[in-house]
């Protein structure tokens, strides 16, 4: 057999501090985000149209950050996660500069935590990841944790770390978006009036919307950010695999889920940061997504009285509507139609001279 082709890390393959230099660079073009809001329906308006993003002082519409997010990830698979069981979660993920199209993003990963499962046959890896542009700025950077197999059960565990992650992004180490003015943001065009004054600690919001997922799209999104895990393209393989079929990508439910959310939060109109995720169980095609979000926190940035961010939990589910919010149950354990619960900072403007700020809810 040749020595050409790989087939990917092992669990015993990593070590504490090893950095991967992941391939292959991409230059985002508009073709990737025309596809991504084909395949999202994502419609919030500054990633939209350039003359929205103008009146915010940037030179065009930016990529939204989410693709941005789900290509770097992407580079990352063949690399951390080609062998994967499951990625089981995220944490301290923030968004930096900002992409246009045309900028090139280059990746790599750090190894920051290894753990070796009870069965032997499989063991936990912590990465922080990055996505950098050509001018060498980081454009974002993330921690996850995946399940990985071991090619050998009988290979010794390594010694156990296991990374302290915060729980969630302090504002002040959010990036501001670099000139960013939010005086002419358009509530009319944007397509909401309610603003960050406008939003309570413990609200919970019903989406309403709901998007079914094809066997084409999710593999065309797939595609689209290079992601090369099998689990998600090769049918004859997966008959005969946990679930005798496909899984749709983690980081597409991400996307839908966000894309949703614009009906109840058309202003948040960029991600910030990642403060946590988990993908609570697989989806398929032919699901139906649903969403609900719950403002967990409300952040005000020093010497900004325009600008503000929101921190919130969105709940993905799959045939269930939200009308009434599922969850936990009782036990602890997640409702059976939740599918993400995703953990996330997003930026929106203030109410010109209110100078008010939100105070918590009775909820």
């Amino acid at each position: 057999m040749s020595e050409k082709t790989t087939q990917g890390n092992f669990f015993e393959d990593f070590c504490i501090g090893q950095t991967i230099a992941h391939a292959t660079p991409r230059t985002v073009t508009e073709g990737d985000v025309a596809l991504y809001t084909a395949l999202t329906g994502s419609r919030f308006a500054m990633t939209s149209a350039d003359t929205f993003a103008h009146s915010l002082s940037f030179r065009r519409a930016p990529v939204d950050n989410l693709l941005a997010f789900n290509i770097v990830f992407g580079k990352t698979v063949p690399d951390i996660s080609l062998n994967a069981v499951a990625n089981l979660g995220y944490a301290a993920g923030r968004f930096g500069h900002r992409v246009y199209p045309g900028d090139t993003l280059t990746a790599d990963s750090t190894v920051i935590g290894l753990k070796e499962n009870r069965d032997g046959q499989t063991g936990i890896v912590y990465v922080r990841s990055r996505g950098v542009n050509q001018l060498g700025q980081i454009a974002l950077e993330y921690c996850r944790w995946v399940m990985v197999r071991k090619r050998d059960p009988a290979s010794p565990a390594p010694e156990t770390v296991v990374p302290e992650l915060p729980e969630a992004i302090a504002a002040s180490d959010l990036v501001v978006p670099a000139g960013i003015r939010v005086e002419r943001y358009d509530t009319a065009l944007s397509g909401s009036p309610d603003l960050w004054n406008d939003y309570r600690v413990g609200e919970r919001i019903d989406h309403v919307d709901g998007m079914t997922i094809e066997e084409s799209e999710h593999m065309m999104a797939t595609r689209l950010y290079q992601n090369t895990a099998r689990v998600h393209f090769n049918q004859h393989a997966e008959k005969d695999g946990r679930f005798g079929r496909r899984i749709v990508y983690g980081g597409y439910v991400i996307s839908l889920a966000r894309a949703l959310s614009f009906n109840g939060l058309a202003n948040a109109f960029s991600v910030a940061a990642i403060n946590g995720g988990r993908h609570v169980s697989p989806a398929f095609a032919g699901d139906t997504v649903y969403a609900w979000s719950e403002v967990i926190d409300t952040l005000s940035l020093p010497g900004r009285n325009d600008l503000g961010a929101l921190r919130v939990r969105t709940v993905a589910t799959k045939d269930r509507r939200c009308a009434d919010f599922p969850y936990k149950l009782a036990d602890g354990r997640y409702d059976p139609s939740v599918l993400l619960d995703f953990d996330y900072t997003v930026w929106m403007p203030k109410r010109p001279g209110s100078g008010r700020s939100p105070t918590p809810s009775a909820a």
